[in-house]
């Protein structure tokens, strides 16, 4: 009997050793910052075996020739007129008051890191409610004429999925240029077929930068994130919303869905449209099939009426610069007066907890909305953590209590702000790809702003006190969560 248990604590030991040899080779054979190591060697240690499948799923990196495709995209530039612009921010004498002066170094940055181009005369509009968008994004696909370009991360085999899938396959049939780029874990559920007759038609479709079966290609991390509509190259959509019965409202556990999405007339589009390209050229595995010349997709574009300067700033894991992790950051450290953002995942690093913690502390009005309901549980219970740490440290922490909140804004002293993608977490600096706009206009601010009021009133202030009465089980689970912070 002693010799049976001696021999089961030695294979015991045995296998111990060997999960932890092979955590330890597993986590450190891919290059990751020490926070995300630290966590997936938490996770290995403390979950043997099924901690492996786990990682099998979210922590493997794309490999790297298809990064390399990413990378290998020839960049659409406008090298002169950035460097031109550059010039011209450098040598400026001090900010008037001007938008663009005030905030010309973070333009700068982004052309800096981006080649993004300052994009001056644009018209745009604000949607925050999903009917209101998809019928205007839906008229001006009828009245398309040479190219219609979508790249979502879901699309979904729904009511509004098969609208728009129906309304693309009469533009191809009417002779349009029709290609739809969908992210295949994000638009799960959605087989190839559903696009067959769209292809027969002449149009294209294929799932961005990955196999077409995800039982092939099982990474759940380091997905297109991005939301991109471009019309002829005259007219662009870029914000939070994905095309979905649930993002109308239509699906009893979020309720009403509260999003933020903008219309974009003007020379910004080109923005939205070089990225579109270089996504689509990376994912296509035909040659024919990708887009080789590039001018008749940004042709003039003479908005007189358009008033809103903005760049479009993408970022992904295929680069060293966390691009728009970079503005967030430069936007928080200029704001002179407040600060005010909306976000479904509130799970910062540090260099984002400490700018706000700063900020807050300096006098400067730090708001933060969240969701009151998860869609991710162990998300919410990080975002949660978080929530509470920051509203310790002065910064007013709201939960929207009308459905579920999805927008992702940053609005800084009225002056500037951000509208697009990324969320305000660890998974859309580094290993989602994104795109925000950043906009440089007063009057576009306040109405983001007027709009941030707006939901206050549909909100519950989460103050130190009520964070302090929560239970101690919660209290557990969001402090389990947050060790996972940077793997969730």
């Amino acid at each position: 009997m002693d010799l049976t248990w001696e021999i089961i604590r030695w294979v015991l030991l045995a296998v111990i050793i060997i999960n932890e040899l092979a955590a330890i080779f597993t986590v450190f054979r891919e290059k990751r910052d020490i926070a995300a190591t630290w966590a997936w060697l938490l996770v290995l240690t403390l979950i043997p075996v099924i901690g492996f499948i786990i990682y099998a799923f979210l922590g493997r990196k794309p490999t790297h020739k298809r990064l390399n495709r990413i990378k290998s995209q020839t960049r659409l530039k406008l090298k002169e007129a950035v460097e031109r612009q550059k010039k011209q921010f450098r040598n400026m004498p001090k900010p008037k008051y001007s938008v663009t002066q005030i905030y010309r170094r973070t333009i700068m940055l982004f052309q800096s890191i981006d080649e993004s181009f300052l994009s001056r005369h644009n018209r745009v509009a604000v949607f925050t409610d999903g009917h209101q968008l998809f019928k205007q994004m839906f008229d001006d696909i009828a009245a398309a004429k040479e190219s219609i370009h979508i790249e979502f991360y879901t699309i979904y085999n729904d009511r509004i999925g098969n609208q728009l899938r129906t309304l693309l396959e009469q533009k191809a049939a009417e002779g349009v240029e029709v290609r739809v780029l969908y992210d295949s874990w994000g638009s799960m559920g959605v087989k190839p077929s559903f696009y067959a007759n769209l292809r027969d038609l002449g149009g294209y479709a294929t799932p961005f930068l990955m196999t077409r079966s995800n039982f092939f290609d099982f990474r759940i991390n380091y997905r297109d994130h991005r939301k991109i509509v471009v019309l002829d190259g005259k007219i662009g959509y870029v914000g939070g919303f994905n095309v979905g019965d649930q993002y109308l409202g239509r699906v009893a556990k979020f309720g009403p869905w509260r999003d933020t999405h903008l219309r974009v007339v003007g020379g910004a589009v080109f923005g939205m449209q070089r990225q579109f390209i270089g996504d689509w050229n990376a994912s296509v595995k035909r040659a024919e099939s990708r887009i080789e010349h590039y001018h008749p997709y940004f042709p003039e574009i003479d908005v007189k009426d358009g008033t809103t300067a903005m760049q479009t700033v993408a970022s992904g894991p295929e680069g060293e610069l966390e691009k728009i992790k970079m503005g967030y950051l430069r936007l928080i450290n200029a704001a002179q007066d407040h600060i005010w953002i909306q976000t479904p995942y509130l799970i910062p690093d540090d260099s984002i907890l400490d700018a706000l913690r700063v900020a807050a502390h300096s006098g400067i009005d730090v708001r933060i909305m969240i969701p009151c309901k998860p869609d991710h549980p162990f998300v919410y219970r990080a975002t949660q953590y978080y929530a509470q740490s920051l509203a310790a440290q002065g910064v007013t922490i709201y939960t929207y209590q009308k459905g579920f909140l999805h927008s992702k804004t940053i609005t800084i002293d009225g002056r500037m702000a951000s509208v697009g993608s990324a969320n305000l977490d660890f998974r859309s600096f580094k290993l989602n790809f994104e795109i925000n706009a950043f906009i440089y206009d007063f009057k576009l601010t306040d109405q983001l702003e007027q709009i941030f009021v707006n939901d206050i009133r549909n909100c519950r202030v989460m103050t130190p006190e009520r964070f302090a009465q929560q239970s101690r089980w919660l209290k557990f689970k969001q402090y389990f969560s947050r060790l996972l912070s940077p793997i969730l």
